[in-house]
């Protein structure tokens, strides 16, 4: 392996003390920086043309990415790109579009500018909003990566009360995104909603909503042939149980909750007026 290849496999930077520990003496890396195929970013670190953006600041501002910005290096649900950079900073200096968190207290990456998982999420619990927040610490848990005790243990006492409540909203099991915000929503309008629900004849639902109706939220394979099929049958046999059901997409979920919480609401109250009953079912009668 080459330096280029080492640099490309750690986002285009690294510290002179791992480029060493990995092999390369002092004369190849002088001779990399004289034929430019790298750069001496400033004492201690080299990186490549074409290295990552954040792990370069994060490298330049002798600091480590957190919260939102180090949300990637963990494969942690986002809602939203982060238009600042998030950093921990020994100096604490106020730069142009940096926001800066506290100290890093637990053990960082092994070798990028990243503060660890925990001190990632702890940074973005105090500050994002609730379902921004929500939606990294579940990704972490679901990956098993720490655990909802391990994080309310680090926040005792009255003033984090508000931070230990978003714990309370962590999920035993998310398989995505849209789980994790369906639920916040449906529960925050008084419902009660029960996640991976097995329905007989049906089999396991996305949301079951007030023991009555199914809502699937999908994502792209349900846009898929075999999907579709499978996904009617679904309605249909839940609507033989008495099930009705409603569909919901990453827009609607993401961009438009509101409308979706008004369209369960909608067919909650419907159902309850009798809106889609009873009927009487007459039988065509052979001439006589």
């Amino acid at each position: 392996m080459d330096i280029d290849q080492f640099l490309r496999m750690r986002h285009g930077a690294a510290t002179t003390k791992s480029l060493y520990t990995a092999g390369f003496s002092r004369r190849e890396l002088a001779n990399a920086v004289t034929s430019s195929r790298i750069a001496r970013l400033h004492r201690g670190v080299y990186v490549s043309k074409d290295a990552d953006p954040g792990v370069v600041a994060a490298f330049r501002a002798n600091g480590k990415l957190t919260c939102v910005s180090a949300a990637r290096f963990y494969q942690l649900w986002t809602l939203h790109d982060a238009e600042d950079l998030h950093l921990s900073c020994g100096t604490g200096l106020a730069r142009r579009r940096v926001v800066h968190h506290g100290e890093c207290r637990h053990p960082a990456h092994p070798y990028l500018p990243v503060a660890g998982v925990a001190d990632v999420l702890l940074h973005a619990m105090r500050c994002l909003p609730e379902l921004e927040a929500l939606v990294m610490v579940q990704s972490a848990v679901s990956q098993a990566l720490l655990t909802t005790k391990f994080l309310g243990e680090k926040m005792t006492g009255n003033r984090n009360g508000q931070l230990r409540a978003i714990l309370n909203l962590v999920l035993p099991r998310a398989d995505s995104l849209l789980e994790v915000l369906a639920h916040r929503h449906f529960t925050a309008a008084g419902l009660k909603v029960e996640m991976h629900a097995e329905v007989p004849g049906v089999g396991e639902v996305d949301c079951l909503i007030e023991d009555c109706l199914i809502v699937e939220l999908d994502g792209g394979t349900h846009f898929e042939a075999k999907q579709v099929k499978k996904d009617h049958y679904r309605n249909n046999a839940g609507l033989r149980s008495g099930l009705m059901s409603l569909h919901y997409y990453y827009a609607d979920v993401v961009y438009h909750p509101e409308r979706m919480v008004d369209e369960v609401l909608t067919v909650l109250r419907n159902r309850e007026a009798g809106r889609y009953g009873p009927f009487r079912y007459i039988a065509s009668q052979p001439p006589s």
